[in-house]
């Protein structure tokens, strides 16, 4: 059993996923992380106020259970099936984080010199939390799904769309990273 414990290869993760996306794809569904919240806010009622979000959730009522086993699965996965060890990253990427001084990625997914309270109020924690947020809102709402439902769901349906979507984040996460990341930690 301990092989369950350990990140799982490309191999084993990808079809697994692929096997998912066959699935639903049988029975004519997509599936995204941003449209589920565009169901929960017409259930809240937002489509009484908003046309965006008056159609009826009752036939996406689905994608949130599928959500929900998404978080009940990651839960399961990071308390009972998890190895102990921190987030394994390549030396080369470790070097760069160095360079930025960002050291805590060994305590968790994100780093911690970036999303803390103390920074929030600061004008680097603004850009970083603030403005990039709500240009991820924005980005996604503009995009027609976030990146995960263009990269995988939308590539795996052939959708042309996503495949510009997916070239664009690409070409942003380079500018962020190379361009604008640098100036913004030097605040």
């Amino acid at each position: 059993m301990e092989f369950i414990k350990d990140p799982w290869p490309w191999y084993v993760a990808g079809p697994i996923i692929a096997l998912v996306y066959t699935m639903l794809a049988m029975f004519g569904k997509s599936f995204g992380i941003s449209s589920s919240l565009r169901t929960v806010c017409a259930i809240a009622g937002a489509g009484k106020k908003i046309p965006f979000f008056d159609f009826d959730w009752k036939s996406q009522v689905w994608n949130l259970t599928f959500i929900l086993g998404t978080i009940i699965g990651g839960f399961i996965a990071s308390q009972y099936m998890s190895n102990g060890e921190g987030m394994i990253l390549a030396d080369s990427t470790v070097a760069s984080l160095q360079e930025m001084n960002l050291t805590s990625y060994e305590e968790g997914i994100y780093p911690k010199e970036l999303f803390n309270w103390d920074l929030l109020f600061s004008l680097k924690g603004f850009i970083i939390m603030i403005l990039g947020g709500l240009m991820i809102g924005f980005g996604t709402r503009w995009a027609g799904g976030c990146t995960s439902g263009h990269a995988i769901s939308g590539l795996a349906n052939l959708q042309l769309p996503s495949l510009i979507a997916v070239i664009g984040f690409f070409i942003g996460g380079l500018v962020m990273t190379h361009f604008l990341l640098p100036v913004i930690l030097s605040l």
